[in-house]
This record gives C-alpha cells, structure tokens and sequence, in this order.
C-alpha cells in the first residue's frame, strides 16, 4: 500500500493533507481454524497485504468516511444509534461505538481508508479494517488513557458480532494487531495466552492459491457450525454436571464418544474435527521446533481432509485445489479461513514453486475457466502508526 495515495485522496475530499496514516494487516493461519472460537488453539501470522486509513479529527459530532477501493462515501453523528449501511462503514461506526464503551472519548473525524488485502481471500481484510480504525481512534481520542491492544482486539470481535452479524473469534483481529515481522504466534484462545515462534522456513515458501471463489460468512453456514460445537459441548456438560464445560476445548475424545447417542451425527463430525484440530496445532508447534517441515505438511492436509469432510466448509474448487498441489509433491496444503471459498495455503518447496503455480494456474483454469490468485506470503508487522 502506499501511504501518499490514502493522503492525495484525504486531501482531495477534506481540503488538507494534515492527517495521521494508520495500517493493520490481513493474516494467514498456519493450521487451527474453527477452533478460536472453540477455546482452542490457533498458529497465524500478519502479512504484508493491509489496510490503511488516513483520519484527522474534524471539531465535529460527524464522521465523514471515504472508501478508495469502493469509491463510495458517507456520513453519521458520533452518538447515531444506527450507524451507515453500507457494511465498510459499518466496521467504522461499530469499532468507533465500542471504543466509547471502553472510555475513549471519540470525537467526529474524516477519513479515507484503502487496502490490498484480497477480498474473500480468507486473510481477513474484515478484520485488518476494524484493527486500523481500533488502532488509529484509540491513539487519536484516548487522551492519554490508552485502551491495551487486547481492547482494541475485543472491540474489533464485537463489531462483527453486534454490526455485522458474524460471531466470530478473536484470532483474525488478535493477528492484525499483535503480529510481528518474521514471527507466527500460537494463540490460547481461552486464557489469551500466546507465544511467537521465528517462522522462516529455509528451503520452503507460504504460497496462496486464491479459488476466486467469494465466500460470505454472515449468514448461517459459519453461524450454524458454531451452534454444532456448543450443542456438543451442552451434551457433555450435562452428561458431567460435576465438571465445567465452556466450549469444545473442555472436552476430550471420550467425551464425544460418551454424547454420540445424544447428538445428531452431523454435529459429531464438527465437534470431531474441532478435537483433531486442536491436536493438530501443538502437533504443527513441535514441529516447527524441530525444523520437521514435512511434518507440518501432513498435518495441513490433514486439516484439509477435516474441514472438507467433518466440517463440511469447503467446496468443489477447494478441494480440486488442494489435489492438484498432492499431485504437484507441494509439502502441505489445505483450505485456509472460515470456507465456503477463498484460499488454500500452500507450504512449497523452493525448487518446486514455479511448477506448482504453473500447473495450479493452467489446470484450475481450463476446469472452471477462472484464474485462481496467486498471493507470495511474507510475514509482516501488526497494527501500527505510519505518521
């Protein structure tokens, strides 16, 4: 992204080219997905790929908010009990709504805001949004009584579950704004717990293969797994009134097997996947340690294998996606987000890169007549200040 672009349009709408510039960025999630909101583990990481806003305070009550990418505009009060329409000024007006929760005294402002993070990709250009604004309003506002960044990841979760409708976890918001250069963290998404672990792995490279396949994650297919995983777990509770179950990471595989009789079979396959997977992510960490990254590739398609078949999130182009990368010898691959479109992740071999992107490109379009993305990962900084 570059910085002077989000300026030229800032001062071609609102007259002035006195404004701070703010940027957070997309994520990749190495393995753990549906499990954040499960109380279990997750293994991402920031990306170069952001979105950037330029914001100025305006002595106002009024927000004025400018998107570049959707050439579109509008206007509210600060204190407007409904907000915009428009879903982009949505995650503006609802991260602004919940930081006064959390003290900071937010005032009217101008903004003009644009990003390269794919749309639809998985990479969470949703949540890169709420971090900028998070980030950007809180310095701003805060008046020297700073929300933590742990508030700033909260308000962002929030404003996707009171002003967007999905009920999401914390790790797409917790990436965006706690990520560092060159680091993966392996996030507890229970205790909030998590620990950076140097990701540069010699010989291999993150690759994305972008289905362009757009998926929509506001309506009941993600909503409706993560209803499966508390029934599951509401199963055990009751079944074990002695022990406290929360959510899925409370729960072992005797657990499930001791509810099977009292759930429906399509929510034990989704509670299933969600035990596997949180195997998976320690399995993945271990083998990080270790430099055993052929080990992290089993156990991507591994993930892959359960998120299509267990957690029934993937479609036909995905899962054609991930063959062609077995058949291409890529060391891992498997669907990437929440599903229902979007990436896969690839962990690739140096000396094998540009046959798979060949191969991938030329098969994906003659089957469906799309050319799928291709999106060279580097691990990047979190949300962050740019002047």
């Amino acid at each position: 992204m570059d910085k002077g672009l989000v300026i030229k349009y800032f001062n071609e709408r609102f007259g002035s080219e006195n404004c701070s510039v703010y940027v957070s960025p997309g994520r990749i999630n190495l393995i753990g997905e549906h499990t954040d909101y499960n109380g279990g583990f997750v293994f991402p990481g920031a990306v170069e790929q952001c979105i950037m806003a330029a914001i100025a305070p305006n002595g106002t009550n009024r927000v004025r908010a400018y998107s570049i990418d959707l050439t579109d505009y509008a206007e509210w009060d600060v204190g407007d009990k409904d907000g915009p329409d428009a879903t982009c000024f949505r995650f503006v007006y609802g991260v602004a709504r919940e930081l006064t929760d959390r003290g900071v005294l937010i005032k009217g402002f101008d903004t003009v805001f644009a990003g390269d993070v794919p749309l639809g990709a998985g990479m969470s250009s949703s949540a890169a949004l709420e971090s900028c604004f998070a980030f950007g309003l809180n310095d701003l506002f805060a008046d020297g009584n700073s929300v933590s960044k742990w508030d700033m990841v909260l308000a962002g979760q929030a404003t996707e579950h009171k002003y967007i409708g999905t009920n999401c976890g914390i790790m797409d918001q917790f990436a965006s704004v706690f990520g560092k250069k060159g680091q993966l963290m392996r996030l507890d998404c229970r205790s909030h717990e998590f620990e950076y672990f140097p990701f540069n792995p010699e010989g291999y490279r993150l690759v994305l293969v972008n289905s362009c396949v757009k998926h929509e994650l506001a309506g009941s297919p993600y909503n409706d797994r993560r209803r499966s995983c508390e029934r599951v777990a509401a199963a055990i509770q009751q079944l074990y009134t002695e022990r406290k179950i929360e959510t899925l990471r409370d729960c072992t595989w005797e657990d499930i097997e001791a509810v099977k009789s009292n759930c429906t079979a399509e929510d034990i396959r989704r509670a299933t996947f969600v035990l596997g997977e949180k195997d998976r992510v320690l399995t993945v960490c271990d083998a990080l340690v270790k430099g055993d990254y052929e080990e992290v590739g089993k156990q991507m398609y591994l993930t892959h294998t359960g998120l299509s078949r267990d957690y029934e999130v993937s479609c036909e182009e995905l899962d054609y996606l991930n063959e062609v990368a077995r058949e291409c010898g890529v060391t891992g691959s498997r669907i990437m987000g929440g599903g229902f479109g979007g990436c896969t992740i690839n962990l690739v071999k140096n000396g094998l890169y540009s046959d798979f992107v060949q191969t991938v490109t030329r098969r994906y379009k003659e089957k469906y007549n799309i050319t799928p993305q291709i999106i060279d990962i580097i691990i990047g900084d979190g949300s962050r200040k740019l002047q």
